[in-house]
């Protein structure tokens, strides 16, 4: 059987997307070359790989088997980098991390301070929602993973990183602006714009709620925190959202932070990967790096609290 490793890299590709399109543009190839390599991948195995059913295309169970050695492949030559950068004594390679949307606000920030320590790291960054964070984690696709709510059904190592606190949040103008101590019951009452179901932020509201016999009234479901933001200052609701994703501000002075009892929530962040797994010496630079750096980011923060910056 005669196969090459550009063969698997791309197989892997196609299953991980189940697309041809999404692969090719993933490995910068043509979509022609995805299917030709695929063609004579499936040719030298001897069995289909994939099937077709309507629009989808699905892996057989050689196709399976395949994805299983290709994962075993990519861990082994992992190891294998490993273990030459320990004999070097250097932290070069690559390190691929995936994180949630509202970590955005501080880890590209912490990447490129890590980058410029370590010119000879190549990175990766995944900026994805929550589920899909999820299913990279669950097939062992990166390094590191950045998340507020680490899954309970999978094995994994968590590791406490910093403090994400929620706030309550409405337009300047909003007749609970500049309240005190606003009864949580009085906050639920009111239409939320909120992001979409798995979202950890959203967890933890419909978690805070419920425990206080509440229910949310949704009146919005959107996809990104700065759309939320805009919604929120355009007087269509309240909503509940990262203290850091408040310190970019989009609409500058158009949004407060509520006094509500029960807010903040006291959520954090966690690194999160799959139990068992060996980090890499990049990854286990990074790692430790991002604990350092935690320390001067919840001090950034609690100066901008202190000194009424966060509510714009």
């Amino acid at each position: 059987m005669r196969v090459t490793w550009n063969q698997l890299r791309l197989f892997e590709a196609v299953a991980r997307h189940g697309s041809f399109t999404r692969a090719a543009e993933e490995l910068h190839v043509v979509q022609p070359t995805v299917s030709t390599q695929i063609r004579q991948l499936t040719e030298s195995v001897g069995l289909p790989l994939f099937e077709q059913i309507g629009k989808k295309i699905h892996l057989t169970e050689a196709g399976r088997e395949l994805q299983k050695t290709c994962r075993d492949l990519t861990e082994g030559w992992s190891r294998f980098e490993m273990a030459v950068a320990d004999l070097q004594g250097l932290t070069r390679g690559r390190l691929s991390v995936s994180i949630v949307t509202t970590a955005k606000y501080f880890i590209p920030r912490l990447l490129g301070t890590f980058c410029e320590h370590f010119p000879d790291v190549e990175v990766a960054l995944h900026v994805l929602n929550r589920d899909q964070v999820l299913d990279r984690l669950a097939g062992n696709l990166d390094d590191l993973y950045i998340m507020g709510v680490p899954p309970e059904q999978l094995a994994i190592e968590r590791h406490d990183l910093l403090g994400n606190p929620l706030v309550a949040i409405a337009p300047t103008r909003h007749a609970l602006a500049g309240e005190r101590r606003i009864p949580l019951a009085r906050f639920a009452a009111e239409r939320m714009v909120v992001r979409e179901p798995g979202s950890g932020t959203r967890i933890a509201v419909e978690r805070l709620f419920a425990q206080h016999g509440h229910a949310v009234r949704l009146r919005m479901e959107l996809g990104s925190n700065e759309a939320i933001k805009w919604a929120v200052s355009g007087g269509l609701g309240v909503s509940v959202l990262s203290e850091h994703a408040l310190m970019s501000e989009p609409a500058q002075g158009k949004l407060a932070i509520l006094d509500v009892e029960g807010l903040p929530i006291d959520a954090r962040w966690y690194v999160v990967y799959p139990q068992g797994k060996q980090l890499s010496v990049v990854a286990r630079t990074f790692f430790d790096y991002l604990n350092e750096e935690a320390a001067i980011i919840e001090d950034e923060l609690a100066a901008r609290r202190a000194g009424g910056q966060v509510s714009g």
